[in-house]
């Protein structure tokens, strides 16, 4: 029975160590109020070929 609890006892400080290692992991639960509602960071939309301008490409070919 000892075996078990000297073995959690590694266990979670080996999962603690780990975490701590981890960088910014937050396992604090639900979060409440202001910080909850906060949408994530927009980032800009890439830029496909579908979208990129068709001016440059609806020259002639005989065009100079």
């Amino acid at each position: 029975m000892w075996k078990i609890a000297v073995g959690f006892v590694i266990f979670a400080a080996v999962a603690v160590w780990m975490l701590s290692k981890g960088g910014d992991i937050d396992i604090g639960g639900e979060k409440q109020g202001d910080e909850a509602m906060k949408p994530p960071a927009a980032t800009a939309p890439a830029e496909t070929a579908a979208s990129a301008p068709v001016a440059a490409s609806s020259k002639p070919a005989s065009a100079p």
